[in-house]
């Protein structure tokens, strides 16, 4: 369950498929902790949003039921690397993203083979 997101976060969906984020500075956000929970709070719909924040939400759920399927190299790169980011620095916000975007773990073994992968 703990490989679940959205998200991804950025998660899951950190950009996916739309390219204008693809140059996103993802190691500033997962080596901000305050940063990373205020992303994390904006995907939960419990704090504010950035407008990148507002635009990543959006893909959560379509990168998460498909394990990424239509995010490019470098999409699938970002998203990794803030889920790995979620799990690892604040994992009680991750639990609720998981809750959150995939309450029944209909998604998890497709995410967890996405995160897993390294393609």
């Amino acid at each position: 369950m703990k490989i679940i997101l959205a998200l991804c976060v950025l998660v899951a969906a950190v950009s996916a498929y739309d390219t204008r984020y693809d140059d996103f500075d993802v190691e500033t956000l997962v080596g901000n902790v305050r940063l990373l929970k205020s992303y994390g709070h904006c995907f939960l719909g419990t704090g504010p949003c950035t407008p990148e924040g507002t635009d990543f939400k959006k893909t959560i759920p379509d990168a998460l039921q498909s394990g990424c399927g239509k995010c490019s190299p470098k999409q699938k790169h970002l998203i990794r690397t803030v889920v790995k980011g979620f799990q690892t620095k604040t994992p009680d916000i991750w639990q609720q993203l998981v809750k959150k975007e995939d309450p029944h773990g209909e998604y998890k073994e497709i995410f967890t083979r996405f995160i897993n992968g390294s393609d």
